[in-house]
């Protein structure tokens, strides 16, 4: 992968750490719903993210 891909999937991954965060130091707190509405966003962006520069090669 070129350095710009690498780049830009770091900095994904790190806006999305900080708004899962952010989700889980909310007022709700650290509760059930919260930690699968950030693992579900993380499913959406990503798995895609990896079959398109990591699958069938």
């Amino acid at each position: 992968m070129k350095p710009t891909r690498i780049a830009g999937l770091a900095l994904l991954a790190l806006l999305w750490v900080w708004l899962s965060v952010g989700l889980l130091t909310s007022a709700d707190g650290f509760n059930l719903k919260n930690i699968l509405i950030a693992a579900m966003s993380g499913i959406i962006i990503f798995v895609p993210l990896y079959k398109k520069y990591r699958g069938n090669k």
